[in-house]
């Protein structure tokens, strides 16, 4: 069964580091070709894209996380990350990792079929 699952979420302080983790060899062991993206969510709120790569290594991030967060894989490709620094209160979410076949925008989260089951974050002042 084909699933993504994250870690490393947690609790830190404004200007501080995390690094997210998702387990994601049960999708690239079947799908050479994809889009990964790191997604997060307030409530209320929807789910916005942060940072993706497609499986040529070519990654994307919002303007809200350019220049502190980094998205790479390991070289196996079965571990996505989402390094974090320079973090801010409004970085606090859940945050996602999910996976699709590499069409259209990367950031579209509707078109997004596997989902990882979430990880908070906190950012506190």
């Amino acid at each position: 069964q084909v699933q993504l699952v994250e870690s490393g979420g947690g609790s830190v302080q404004a200007g501080g580091s995390l690094r997210l983790s998702c387990s994601t060899s049960t999708y690239t062991s079947k799908y050479s070709r994809y889009y990964m993206a790191w997604f997060r969510q307030t409530p209320g709120k929807k789910r916005e894209g942060v940072a993706g790569i497609d499986s040529d290594g070519i990654t994307r991030y919002a303007d809200s996380v350019k220049g502190r967060f980094t998205i790479s894989q390991d070289n196996a490709k079965k571990n996505l990350y989402l390094q974090m620094t320079s973090l801010k209160p409004e970085d606090t979410a859940m945050y996602y990792c999910a996976a699709r076949y590499p069409q259209g925008d990367i950031f579209y989260a509707n078109n997004y079929a596997i989902w990882g089951q979430g990880t908070q974050v906190t950012v506190s002042p």
